[in-house]
């Protein structure tokens, strides 16, 4: 009995399977990864999603991953005010075409909002209702690991009319 006692264990660390090894990192590299160019996840979020016609369709809300890093899909905000009522669905990453130009916008109104290099929000005052084209966005040479906008065909009425997206419809 002591001898089937003493040998389970023995059995059960044979019996494991060796799982791969993840590919290791060298110390004494010295190597710098080449990533000019690149975006960061996490400027994406949030990030505005117009159509050809520089109608604002929504936001990212989210970028769904694959166990290999991949994009399989964007979780887009569609509608609603200050995240109420908003319709998010998913749609592929080659729906999207992301432009690091500002977005063209024809002002007819005072009190337009631009974004500066800095990523924030600034109000400028123009008096009157002119009419002359306004360039909302960051100035071309920022250098903010992100793109200015992203652009997708469709209107607001088309992308709501697409299914919902639901994180517990995949659980």
């Amino acid at each position: 009995m002591s001898a089937a006692v003493f040998s389970a264990p023995a059995y059960a660390q044979t019996a494991q399977t060796a799982q791969p090894a993840a590919p290791a990192a060298t110390a004494g590299s010295q190597e710098k990864m080449e990533l000019k160019g690149n975006w960061r996840a996490s400027k994406l979020m949030g990030l505005d999603v117009y159509n050809d016609g520089n109608e604002k369709l929504g936001e990212i809300n989210e970028l769904i991953l694959d166990k290999e890093g991949k994009v399989n899909a964007v979780v887009i905000g569609v509608g609603g005010f200050l995240g109420m009522g908003e319709h998010d669905i998913a749609v592929s990453m080659d729906k999207l075409k992301f432009v690091e130009e500002p977005v063209r916008t024809s002002s007819t109104a005072p009190g337009a909002t631009t974004r500066d290099t800095t990523g924030t929000q600034r109000e400028t005052t123009t008096g009157a209702a002119t009419g002359a084209t306004t360039t909302t966005g960051r100035s071309g040479d920022a250098n903010d690991w992100m793109p200015d906008h992203a652009m997708m065909s469709g209107t607001k009425e088309q992308l709501k009319a697409m299914p919902q997206f639901k994180y517990s419809d995949y659980n």
